[in-house]
């Protein structure tokens, strides 16, 4: 989804790249514990989903400011929401592993 094509030109090189920014520091942290032991995912992760309540953030000020219309806002937030609630459970079932041994 490529919501800050519509920003004005000093919102979609500032609060744009913010929000770009952080959703792709979300993928790269996601896709770097693919190749961590178990025990060194979670930080990653944590770190992962305070990016992904920082994009969720700048998005809410976007969409106050009115940059992003309320239904491109309401699919993004579900989008992230989902997203969340799969890294927490990927956390959860992290720490259950590691807390086992």
């Amino acid at each position: 989804m490529r919501l800050h094509r519509n920003f004005p030109r000093t919102e979609r090189f500032g609060l744009g790249n913010k929000i770009d920014a952080a959703l792709l520091d979300v993928l790269e942290l996601t896709f770097s514990c693919i190749y961590l032991p178990p025990n060194q995912k979670v930080p990653i992760l944590e770190r992962a989903v305070a990016k992904l309540d920082k994009a969720k953030f700048f998005a809410q000020i976007a969409w106050e400011n009115k940059l992003i219309i309320t239904k491109e806002y309401s699919t993004l937030l579900e989008q992230l929401e989902e997203i969340g609630r799969q890294m927490g459970g990927w956390r959860k079932g992290l720490l259950t592993k590691t807390s086992a041994r």
